[in-house]
């Protein structure tokens, strides 16, 4: 029988972004497994101050929410860059694109949403000045 919970502080997870050589712009601790999910994907991010992260990335059929906890900057979803800044929580739909950028003094998300195994595609240099 599965234990009742799992706990599991989120920056004790392992930090994965070193290892396809990310940690120059951030920080990516995905805690599924940590937390022994089933049907639900989290993760905590930091992107280091001023920097974008490494690609953009898109869902075919995964509906995500971020949460910023620390920080702002900016979110660039398709076609349209938002503002974002501590508390502001942004759903983003199935099939949209979707990168974060960090202002002066970094940002901090969580990022929570239904688990589809295999459903993510990095897309490396899509947001371009």
């Amino acid at each position: 029988m599965p234990e009742k919970y799992t706990r599991k502080k989120l920056t004790e997870v392992e930090d994965s972004a070193p290892r396809f050589g990310f940690s120059e712009t951030q920080e990516a601790r995905f805690a599924s497994a940590d937390l022994e999910l089933e049907n639900t994907g989290i993760s905590h991010h930091r992107v280091k101050p001023g920097r974008r992260q490494a690609f953009a990335h898109r869902h075919e059929n995964a509906e995500e929410v971020y949460v910023v906890v620390a920080g702002s900057g900016r979110v660039k979803i398709d076609d349209e860059v938002v503002d974002i800044e501590v508390l502001d929580a942004i759903r983003v739909a199935p099939g949209a694109v979707r990168q974060f950028e960090a202002g002066d003094e970094g940002i901090e998300y969580i990022a929570v949403g239904a688990r589809h195994e295999g459903d993510g595609e990095t897309i490396p240099g899509w947001w371009s000045d």
